[in-house]
């Protein structure tokens, strides 16, 4: 390949990768992060809590530590998905977005 041709390629290639990641921030501002997250412990569910707050409450309840469960509640948070934290009995302790 000639010096030239070499040059092309490159700079199509690394245009390419500019345009994408450009765009993927756009994408990912159409999410619902507010900050905020319900708790549901069973058939009960707490709405609208600060995710430290709700850190706080999964972690007693659960017996684990607060700061995974926070990372766990920023991502249920940026992502919409529900996460179980634990089970008690027969009720499961899930981190939902509001």
């Amino acid at each position: 390949m000639t010096r030239y041709a070499k040059k092309t390629i490159a700079s199509l290639f690394v245009g390419a990768v500019v345009m994408t990641g450009t765009a993927a921030p756009a994408s990912a501002s159409n999410q619902n992060q507010d900050g905020l997250v319900n708790v549901a412990i069973g058939d009960i569910t707490i709405t609208d809590l600060n995710i430290g707050v709700a850190a706080q409450v999964v972690a007693q309840v659960c017996g684990v530590k607060v700061g995974p469960v926070a990372v766990l509640g920023a991502a249920v948070d940026r992502s919409g998905d529900t996460r179980t934290v634990c089970t008690i009995g027969d009720n499961s302790v899930r981190l939902v977005q509001n």
